[in-house]
């Protein structure tokens, strides 16, 4: 039996399928500040924290960089 490493972080698309939206709307929300910018890592742009999209479901307060 093989384990899946748990994801940290997911690329646009992941993070639109893990919300059941469509690409163009997950990027107008994030656009809107209503879901959080993907991680910028030394200048290099990265996917999104899976933990921060799970903050916003949860209904709790983001501690940082968007607004809900």
């Amino acid at each position: 039996m093989s384990r899946r490493t748990p994801l940290l972080a997911v690329k646009e698309a992941t993070a639109a399928r893990m919300l059941d939206i469509h690409t163009n709307e997950f990027r107008s929300l994030v656009q809107i500040g209503a879901l959080p910018q993907p991680i910028d890592i030394a200048g290099q742009v990265m996917p999104w924290r899976v933990s921060d999209l799970e903050v916003i479901l949860s209904g709790a307060v983001p501690d940082e960089g968007f607004k809900t």
